[in-house]
């Protein structure tokens, strides 16, 4: 599912530039992905899709954050993952979406679309890069381009890197 996912993310770089779903399969399926990889990713998509609707409009604001979200978590606050939702993102994945709100680049709001869509993958758990691919595809369903070092760290392969 993530090669499709992959394919469709190089292939309509914004969002609204992604044919609706039917014609989307038919295009996958002519490009040669597996009928189940397809209807596996088209829901997956379907999903996102309403997830993004569910929650409020996701804007560019100015210098100070990458996101503005109608709704604002008090600095205070703290998500506590379920045990389901533990098991399923790995420790791997909870620091890595930890770094990412750290680094303010990943608001409450996102992050919960981001965990929705991770719940909805079938494997268990979801690898690191998969995550990765996720976040990638929350950030194009909303039509926003991350930033140089935000898709550095979504695309960089961290096996390759050498420590210095």
């Amino acid at each position: 599912m993530f090669d499709v996912l992959v394919y469709v993310y190089e292939h309509y770089w914004r969002g609204e530039a992604c044919p609706e779903l039917p014609l989307l399969g038919r295009k996958l399926s002519a490009a040669g992905f597996d009928a189940d990889e397809i209807e596996q990713a088209l829901s997956w998509l379907a999903g996102l899709h309403n997830a993004a609707n569910n929650a409020e409009t996701i804007q560019i604001n100015a210098p100070k954050t990458a996101w503005e979200t109608a709704y604002v978590q008090s600095p205070t606050s703290m998500r506590v993952y379920s045990v389901a939702e533990q098991q399923q993102l790995g420790s791997a994945g909870l620091g890595f979406i930890t770094f990412m709100e750290g680094a303010g680049v990943l608001p409450p709001q996102v992050r919960e679309i981001v965990v929705d869509r991770a719940m909805a993958v079938t494997t268990h758990p979801i690898s690191l890069d998969d995550l990765k691919i996720i976040v990638l595809m929350v950030y194009w369903s909303a039509g926003i381009e991350p930033d140089a070092l935000v898709l550095d760290e979504l695309c960089d392969d961290q096996e390759a890197r050498i420590a210095h």
